[in-house]
C-alpha cells in the first residue's frame, strides 16, 4: 500500500461558505494521471458526548435533523469554535444541549466522517460524574433530553434506531472499552 499522497492539485477555490462549512473545489491531477475537479466539504473539527450518569444511563437528546427529514436520537454533539481544544468543546457541547456537566473525562479517539468528500473529524468522549447546571436553551436548535439504560443505548444501535455516526461509534466504542476493563 503506497503511503504518498497519489493526488496532486493545481488549484483550490472556495465555491461556497457560511458560518458551518465551506465547499472548496480542487483542480486535481488523479492518481491516473488524467485532470479532474475533486470537492470538498470543509467543517470544523465536532465532537460527540457519552455522557453517564450512576445509573448506568446515558444522556441522549432528540432533535429534528434538517438535512435528513426526521428526528434523530442520538448523544450531544456539536462543532468546535476557533481556538477551542476538542475537550473544551465538548464541555461547551455538553453543557449547551443538556445542562449537564462532568468532572470526568475520557477522550474516545475520533473517526472521520465521510472522509471521501467532507474534512469532518469528530472527537469522541465518555462524561461521568454528572451534576445538572441550569443552562438557557439554545435557540436555533429545539433538543429533547432524554435518559436510557446504556445497555438499551447498545441496542438501539444495533436495531438501527440511533444512526447518527458519531453516536453510533461512540456507543460502541464505549460497550468495548466497558466489557474489556
Amino acid at each position: 500500500m503506497t503511503k504518498h499522497n497519489p493526488w496532486r492539485t493545481t488549484s483550490s477555490v472556495i465555491v461556497y461558505r457560511n458560518p458551518w462549512i465551506s465547499i472548496r473545489e480542487d483542480r486535481v491531477i488523479r492518481p491516473d494521471g488524467k485532470p479532474g475537479i475533486y470537492g470538498v466539504v470543509e467543517i470544523a473539527p465536532s465532537c460527540g458526548i457519552v455522557a453517564l450518569n450512576d445509573n448506568n444511563e446515558i444522556a441522549l437528546v432528540k432533535q429534528w435533523r434538517y438535512a435528513h427529514n426526521k428526528f434523530s436520537i442520538e448523544i450531544p454533539t456539536g462543532g468546535s469554535k476557533k481556538g477551542e481544544t476538542p475537550l473544551d468543546s465538548a464541555k461547551r457541547e455538553l453543557l449547551e444541549e443538556t445542562g449537564l456537566i462532568a468532572r470526568d473525562w475520557t477522550a474516545l479517539g475520533s473517526i472521520d466522517n465521510s472522509n471521501g468528500v467532507t474534512t469532518d473529524v469528530a472527537h469522541m468522549f465518555r462524561a461521568r460524574n454528572l451534576a445538572n447546571f441550569p443552562v438557557k436553551s439554545q435557540e436555533d436548535e429545539q433538543l429533547e433530553l432524554c435518559w436510557i439504560s446504556f445497555p438499551d443505548a447498545v441496542l438501539s444501535v444495533i436495531r438501527g434506531e440511533i444512526t447518527e455516526s458519531v453516536s453510533v461509534a461512540a456507543i460502541l466504542k464505549v460497550n468495548l472499552l466497558e466489557r474489556s476493563i
